[in-house]
């Protein structure tokens, strides 16, 4: 009976009990006063009647809140909440009636908007397919044929950065160690050698592009050559290296890598930044005393997850793995035995994830881990560092569930149960989940890190209460 309210009249009743209820402990508290009334202090009797009154409409004040809260106004905020993320997501379950069934039409009228908007969004959707897949099909030769060139190509803006590499390019690296997209050259080629010949290709004698030698960060040096391109607005540059053609077996990463967005550096918002997302398996919930056995990462560019860029590593901890952590994430002290320790998969994790924000769920404590051992890596982490427990409680609420299977389950992720509690397949969840929560947090006007230290500044207290 109680669901068929509507929602105007509900808030009257609670309006109504306040004024009643008022009213009645007033009644109440006036004749307890009365009864106990001595005329040789008449005062007395009316400030017992006053004090009764007031905690008497204080409680019942408190009491009416907590059914408005729970009834009224958390399920409006997870309702809100529903509709931000089908409205910015490509999420199609319809929304859940039950948090908000005393909320009359009002839930009712939510989906029926929601499920309009998916019915719109699918006919564009098919209407665009065929065109879709066609296109993708060129893109899948293209890059087909990018990932065969036996000549090494970097793409890069006009500081340096990358917007695209090869298979080749990593071959002549130094350990074939792959770059990442949107970060610098410079951190294994001389710059001097670099920015003297971007100049020369700018000059009319150049336009075919200049021959140069490149000093290798090892000092090795490397024969290639310069030559401009023009992307969008910008002009970049094409590095190719001619004479480094091998390509080693064990390279099997989904290469070529690339965005030609990263061209357009104007807008430099929270989505347009790199982004490393990481998780850690311990032996244990305290960092103090624990250690790590295993970190995972996945690499975040202009708001997609980049597929050949990864990280991965067990850890030997340098202590027994308890049982009760094996059993969560089945890592024994025999799979980490000749596993590189905590200093040395820091430093790597730490070069994999220089000039990034850092992302995590719950990154307190996986942070700790990293600043426990920053010293013995030779390393600082002053990354920023964001939070999706934090994140899902601006979007969401604080009165909503901000456990990583609660987020995926909300924002449609599939976690594959093998990979639940491994270190990548964990990261990979939460890389996600960020993914679908950065156009949430646009769509309320957070699009820098800045605009998130505000808007987290009052629940960070959260994630304290879930470490604690």
């Amino acid at each position: 009976m109680f669901t068929k309210l509507s929602l105007r009249f509900r808030i009257f009743l609670f309006f109504a009990f306040l004024a009643i209820g008022g009213a009645i402990a007033t009644g109440l508290a006036l004749w307890f006063g009365y009864t106990r009334l001595d005329p040789s202090e008449p005062l007395a009797g009316f400030v017992t009647a006053e004090i009764i009154a007031t905690l008497g409409i204080i409680g019942l004040t408190a009491g009416i809140w907590l059914l408005f809260d729970e009834n009224v106004a958390k399920p409006i905020e997870r309702l809100a909440a529903d509709m931000r993320v089908r409205a910015h997501t490509d999420v199609e379950e319809d929304v859940d009636h039950a948090p908000a069934r005393y909320l009359g039409d009002l839930a009712p009228a939510a989906s029926a908007v929601t499920q309009n908007l998916t019915k719109t969004r699918s006919e564009v959707e098919d209407a665009l397919q065929k065109q879709t897949e066609t296109l993708e099909a060129e893109r899948a030769r293209l890059r087909a044929l990018l990932a065969e060139l036996p000549t090494p190509v970097f793409l890069c803006t006009p500081d340096h950065r990358l917007v695209f590499y090869n298979a080749a390019a990593v071959d002549c690296l130094p350990g074939h160690e792959a770059p990442s997209l949107d970060a610098s050259l410079l951190e294994f080629f001389e710059q001097a050698d670099l920015a003297e010949a971007f100049k020369k290709t700018q000059w009319t004698e150049h336009e075919a592009g200049v021959p140069l030698n490149l000093t290798l960060k090892n000092g090795d040096t490397l024969t290639a050559h310069m030559r401009l391109v023009q992307a969008l607005t910008t002009q970049c540059y094409l590095l190719t290296l001619p004479h480094c053609t091998t390509r080693p077996a064990h390279l099997s990463a989904p290469l070529p890598v690339y965005d030609f967005n990263l061209v357009d550096r104007s807008n430099e918002t929270l989505q347009r930044r790199a982004h490393v997302v990481f998780d850690t398996e311990t032996t244990g919930l305290l960092p103090h005393k624990d250690e790590v056995v295993q970190i995972g990462a996945r690499r975040i560019v202009n708001g997609r997850m980049i597929e050949a860029e990864r990280f991965d590593t067990l850890v030997r901890p340098g202590m027994p793995i308890p049982a009760a952590s094996t059993k969560i994430h089945h890592i024994t002290d025999e799979m980490v035995a000749d596993a590189p320790n905590m200093a040395t998969a820091g430093k790597q994790f730490h070069k994999f994830s220089k000039g990034a924000v850092l992302v995590a769920h719950n990154a307190p404590f996986d942070m700790a881990f990293m600043h426990k051992h920053a010293t013995a890596m030779g390393v600082k982490f002053d990354h920023p560092v964001l939070d999706t427990v934090l994140l899902s409680a601006v979007v969401f609420g604080e009165s909503a569930e901000h456990t990583l299977d609660a987020l995926a389950d909300r924002l449609s992720v599939t976690i594959p149960e093998p990979l639940r509690h491994t270190a990548l397949g964990d990261a990979t969840a939460t890389a996600q989940v960020y993914c679908k929560l950065l156009p949430l947090l646009e769509a309320r006007g957070i699009t820098t890190i800045a605009h998130v230290s505000e808007a987290v500044k009052p629940i960070r207290g959260l994630v304290e209460d879930l470490n604690t």
